[in-house]
């Protein structure tokens, strides 16, 4: 999780200035603030992150000690496989994730209906790893979002743009998840091969097997 530091400065003889921080790493930012307090010329302090969220001081401090109690360190693989035949697609996701000093590994998968093609299947399986993470309370946290689709990480990174209504509809939605949730999205694209485990379970989704898992690793 990223924010800005935002603060009032005096000096001695009253003279008074807002400042504000880069982006940094809020277990950082906090050792900062703390540090410029102890000065005495520090004051009204806001933390802000890249969703425009604020929190005090102290507000900052108690949700990084509730964030080691909760899912963090999370990345998320994900992929849609397509049948053109049918227009029935399967889903698959593998969520990685620290919690309470432990690794696990969350796997999950879905078939779906009437699907326009490929790419939506990539959308939908994505859209479906945010709706488990919602699931699990994740919140206000950077998540790296890994698939081997272009289409999918390049227009939700704004590097493509998105002409299909369809897919822009997808968009849409899982940008104001990510919004709502408070979720500071990574996009990484790799090969098929590399994303064999979210593969493997679209693959399953669409051959009529229900995959729901969470494993210590």
């Amino acid at each position: 999780m990223k924010v800005k530091i935002v603060y009032t400065y005096s000096t001695p003889k009253g003279v008074k200035a807002v400042f504000e921080s880069e982006m940094m790493r809020a277990g950082e930012a906090i050792v900062l603030a703390e540090d410029m307090l102890k000065t005495g010329r520090a004051g009204e302090m806001q933390f802000i992150d890249t969703q425009t969220h604020t929190w005090t001081l102290k507000e900052m401090k108690k949700l990084m000690e509730e964030i080691q109690t909760e899912p963090h360190d999370i990345k998320v693989y994900f992929d849609g496989g397509f049948d053109i035949a049918s227009g029935n697609a399967g889903l698959g996701c593998a969520i990685y994730y620290e919690q309470n000093g432990k690794s696990y590994r969350l796997r999950q998968n879905a078939f779906v209906e009437q699907m326009a093609s490929n790419n939506e299947a990539e959308y939908a399986a994505f859209h479906m790893a945010l709706q488990e993470l919602a699931a699990m309370e994740v919140h206000h946290l950077p998540i790296i979002f890994v698939g081997d689709s272009k289409v999918v990480i390049h227009q939700l990174n704004g590097d493509w743009p998105c002409y299909e209504p369809e897919l822009a509809r997808w968009a849409d939605r899982i940008e104001a998840k990510l919004k709502a949730m408070g979720i500071e999205p990574e996009f990484a694209a790799i090969s098929r091969k590399s994303n064999r485990e979210a593969d493997q379970l679209a693959s399953q989704a669409l051959q009529g097997k229900a995959i729901t898992s969470l494993l210590e690793l």
